[in-house]
């Protein structure tokens, strides 16, 4: 049976809430989201489920993260969706403060990460990405307190930055990774793929196929050069225009190029018309 979660929207409320919940010596989880939840989420909010006494999960779409070209006014909104699905997890307390909240006037604080944000991925195509998601993820933390936050592996520079930062500014948080939730067809859940037109969903797939055959290729012994094309040939021939397909480093998020430099993960980016897709595989 379900039940509500308690719902803040001030940062006093918030603190009341997770001091209630500390007050019974309970560990706390954070699960941080856009909203517009799908399974993927749900998926993170049972893990924390697993790793804490309670679970806070956030909804907050944040502006800093998003150019002026990107897709902040259209970004998916799902309110009621959101926390019908969070009440039958039976998470604690969601967290939706809005952007005043987060950034009142005369905010001029901002985190600006380096290490794993400066690799050259997404960073190289959305040089304000990760400068937003430091600086709301570090309020975040402070805000919320927990001992654990868990993020998506989908998104796996970003879980390296956070990771990073919250190890660099001793926040005290153990950030935790959880594996990819996809689509029967290969597909990586994501929010935004409600902007995949039918034509568009059935190829999107593809990049996850590219990725599972130079994973293949790698652990087979090709060269990395080698595979690495074939498989950026496939996500073209699907009709992908590829911003980046590249194998890394799993730790540092460096480029690799050979197969004994550690352990490595494939990083992917495209855009299948309107719609940007990342992703990635671990070889």
């Amino acid at each position: 049976m379900s039940r509500n979660p308690m719902i803040a929207r001030t940062v006093p409320l918030l603190r009341r809430a997770v001091d209630g919940l500390r007050a019974r010596k309970a560990t706390v989880a954070l699960v941080p989201t856009m909203g517009a939840l799908h399974d993927g989420h749900v998926s993170l909010v049972r893990l924390a489920q697993r790793r804490a006494d309670k679970v806070v999960v956030s909804i907050f779409v944040n502006p800093a993260q998003f150019a002026p070209t990107e897709d902040f006014g259209s970004y998916p909104r799902t309110w009621k969706a959101d926390v019908g699905k969070l009440a039958a997890e039976k998470v604690d307390v969601i967290w939706n403060p809005g952007v005043k909240i987060m950034y009142p006037d005369g905010f001029a604080t901002r985190i600006v990460p380096e290490g794993p944000a400066t690799v050259g991925l997404e960073d190289r195509f959305r040089p304000h990405f990760f400068g937003g998601v430091a600086t709301v993820v570090g309020k975040l933390f402070t805000q919320v307190r927990p001992d654990f936050a868990i993020f998506g592996e989908k998104d796996f520079q970003q879980l390296r930055v956070v990771t990073r930062m919250a190890r660099d500014l001793d926040l005290g948080v153990k950030v935790i990774g959880s594996r990819t939730v996809r689509e029967s067809d290969g597909l990586a859940m994501s929010s935004r793929n409600v902007y995949l037109s039918p034509q568009e969903r059935r190829a999107a797939p593809e990049l996850y196929r590219a990725m599972k055959e130079a994973a293949r290729r790698l652990k087979a012994g090709d060269d990395v050069a080698t595979a690495m094309a074939a498989g950026a040939e496939l996500i073209r021939a699907a009709g992908f225009a590829l911003d980046y397909f590249e194998l890394r480093h799993a730790e540092t998020l460096v480029p690799v190029t050979s197969a004994d430099g550690g352990p490595s993960r494939i990083l992917a980016a495209a855009r299948l018309g309107k719609t940007r897709l990342i992703d990635n595989v671990a070889v």
